[in-house]
């Protein structure tokens, strides 16, 4: 069983681009520029949107962070993404998910230019993927993709089952696996949450990935030996043994998993460094881009 690390992972492609940047800074061009949007006081999306500021500093990125009340209407929100489009000085930006409840996430999505779009959620970018045309992907499954690639595991003539269809990963995933080429050329299945008898899917999979947030979910006995499992939940779980009272667990039953699987991702430090990985690697893209125009 090998650990697909993405923590390492991560920090060489980190590197990889950090050696990039210097060579633009040596050539006297501008460095790629990415803003957080952040609306609210959402723990998780603090911590989530100071790590991809303190990554940009780390590679020599520059990089803004807007921080607008709780309470912002949706049209003055707008109204602030209209200006990050239009602000030339900035290569990319995201919106930090989730939104208050009184503001429609899909419009607030829809509005964001596509050549700025480095989350890869705009519609635009999300048919330019399903085409096999070049443009920003989801960072996550991105991220899943640059693992496999990285560790060599193989996909070709392989049963993929994706568990979960969301926006953000399951539907990526299901199309990214199936695309011509490596990673890829797999035979992919997607479930979800009303998919009868999952266990014959699981059991019959070569490759495992799942993000539906139950925790410890996929058991030993749901895979066959030999498995790669990718294991995207991240749920805090009540842990009275830990000084910080919780666990972060993912959907993954990893102690007995793990035993079976050729390759698997450990939660934390699998899937998710390489989320804001590939967010960097998306916004010197925007940058390159930009260039050529």
């Amino acid at each position: 069983m090998q650990i697909l690390d993405g923590k390492k992972t991560s920090e060489d492609i980190k590197s990889e681009i950090a050696a990039v940047v210097q060579k633009m800074k040596d050539d006297g061009q501008k460095v790629p520029h990415l803003a957080a949007v952040i609306v609210g006081n959402n723990g998780a999306s603090l911590t989530y949107v100071g790590s991809k500021v303190k990554s940009c500093q780390q590679i020599g990125f520059e990089s803004t962070l807007v921080a607008l009340p709780e309470t912002i209407t949706e049209s003055d929100l707008l109204t602030k993404i209209k200006e990050l489009n239009e602000d030339d000085n900035l290569d990319g930006y995201i919106v930090q998910l989730p939104l208050p409840k009184h503001i429609d996430e899909q419009k607030i999505l829809m509005a964001i230019d596509p050549d700025k779009d480095v989350d890869g959620f705009h519609p635009a970018n999300f048919g330019k993927m399903a085409l096999d045309m070049e443009t920003f992907l989801p960072a996550t499954p991105f991220g899943i993709m640059e693992l496999l690639e990285r560790y060599k595991v193989e996909t070709a003539g392989k049963h993929t089952v994706v568990i979960g269809r969301s926006h953000i990963v399951g539907r990526p995933m299901s199309i990214l696996m199936s695309r011509k080429g490596n990673p890829g050329d797999s035979t992919v299945t997607l479930t979800h949450s009303r998919t009868k008898n999952l266990e014959e899917f699981t059991r019959n999979a070569d490759i495992i990935i799942t993000a539906l947030g139950v925790p410890e979910f996929l058991k030993a006995d749901m895979v066959k030996d030999g498995v790669v499992v990718i294991d995207v939940g991240i749920t805090r779980v009540d842990d009275t043994s830990n000084p910080k009272g919780y666990k972060i667990t993912g959907d993954v039953d990893f102690d007995g998993v793990s035993k079976k699987a050729s390759f698997i991702t450990p939660v934390p430090g699998g899937v998710g460094p390489m989320t804001i990985a590939m967010l960097l690697k998306n916004t010197l893209l925007a940058r390159e881009m930009r260039m050529q125009k």
